[in-house]
């Protein structure tokens, strides 16, 4: 998937952090819905300008980003 199509970033919204594209719904925005268990339906239900593509986009973005960090492990 090429996540570009569905993700960018510009200065002019949300201080640039990445959004879904046409909207103001930031990438770590979303995450942290999956992360508080909503699901990819009532994420689509409460913001149905957002699309399943989209939100597969959001985690081929986050991936790629995990994929160019480095990663350190967590001690609990």
């Amino acid at each position: 998937m090429n996540w570009a199509t569905y993700i960018h970033s510009d200065p002019a919204i949300l201080a640039g952090k990445p959004v879904i594209r046409g909207t103001r719904l930031a990438v770590d925005f979303i995450m942290r819905l999956f992360a508080t268990g909503w699901t990819e339906e009532q994420i689509i239900e409460n913001y149905p300008t957002l699309s399943h593509e989209s939100l597969r986009a959001v985690f081929a973005y986050a991936a790629e980003c995990l994929s160019e960090e480095s990663v350190f492990a967590l001690h609990s």
